[in-house]
């Protein structure tokens, strides 16, 4: 993509929605998905929200099975954001989730419509792995965390 093409792409969805007000959306999100109340969740998404999953391949269309997907998911976890990064057009989340001891992160990307509502999330869930030995030089132990 070019670099005009890059600036009239950001242009047009910085008109989508405000930055700011998709930021407060996105984060109204995380703490209604925090709470377990879906429906209150509902209200942040446009009706034809698109979620993807990258690591599973699955894409999920429309508020009605966002929601669904998310009811049925099993219970149990906690969340803690770590970051939020807000700019014209689209948000990125850096999330902490916590089941039992096992913790995991999550990095969410968020575009917004016309309305204020999340239009597109995509998820990406790292699992943690050990680096090769090859890397050690490059590391101190006392540098991994």
């Amino acid at each position: 993509m070019t670099d005009t093409a890059r600036t009239t792409e950001a242009a047009g969805a910085a008109n989508v929605t405000d930055t700011a007000d998709l930021r407060r959306t996105v984060e109204r999100f995380w703490a209604t998905a925090e709470a377990g109340d879906w429906d209150a969740c509902a209200d942040t998404l446009s009706d034809d929200v698109v979620y993807t999953l990258p690591q599973t391949r699955e894409r999920i269309r429309g508020k009605e099975r966002f929601v669904r997907f998310n009811r049925e998911y099993p219970s149990g976890w906690e969340l803690r954001t770590v970051r939020v990064v807000a700019e014209p057009g689209q948000v990125v989340t850096w999330l902490r989730f916590t089941v039992g001891a096992e913790e995991m992160h999550a990095i969410s990307f968020f575009t917004g419509d016309e309305k204020g509502n999340i239009a597109t999330m995509t998820d990406f869930w790292p699992e943690p792995y050990e680096p090769p030995a090859s890397r050690d030089h490059l590391t101190a132990l006392t540098e991994r965390y």
